[in-house]
């Protein structure tokens, strides 16, 4: 796959960042990411689980504006997306994993009814939902997630799925 193709690919990605459809990834979009999952799942701001969500989406901000805001302005274009970070992270996705991580956790935690640290397929698919993906796209990937069809989705398998999708143009 030659480079353009890679990153119009990549590019494509930049959609599920930006919640508002504004044109940018800014601060306010992990904020609103983090305000569908509450409502989604039913907790609150003020919880633990609700401020570490929160906590995670200020990090997975200030990872991704360290590394793709290149003019400063506290927002992140599409170009900038394409431009900075994807490029930066396509050869490490482990270190986009990384950026993810705490608000990954904290997602989980959010969704996981039983407390048990991991998530069924299905609150995967609602997280998916409320962060706008299609539903029978939501739904494929929570089952696919599930690759040992044991009903448990784990921490790792969402770090590394999600850097993948992030990363990897395929």
């Amino acid at each position: 796959m030659d480079s353009a193709e890679y990153e119009r690919k990549i590019a494509a990605r930049f959609a599920t960042f930006d919640q508002d459809g504004n044109g940018y990834i800014s601060r306010e979009d992990f904020s609103t990411a983090a305000v569908a999952l509450l409502t989604e799942f039913g907790a609150t701001a003020r919880s633990e689980k609700g401020q570490a969500l929160y906590i995670g989406a200020e990090a997975f901000w200030q990872g991704m504006a360290g590394i793709a805001d290149r003019d400063g302005d506290q927002r992140i274009t599409k170009h900038e997306f394409v431009g900075g970070a994807v490029k930066r992270l396509r050869d490490n996705p482990a270190r986009f994993a990384e950026i993810a991580r705490p608000f990954l956790d904290a997602m989980i935690a959010v969704a996981d009814a039983d407390a048990d640290g991991a998530v069924t397929p299905q609150e995967v698919a609602r997280a998916l939902k409320a962060l706008g993906v299609q539903a029978d796209i939501a739904e494929a990937a929570g089952t696919a997630l599930d690759a040992d069809a044991d009903g448990k989705v784990t921490e790792a398998e969402i770090v590394a799925a999600f850097a993948a999708y992030f990363t990897v143009p395929e």
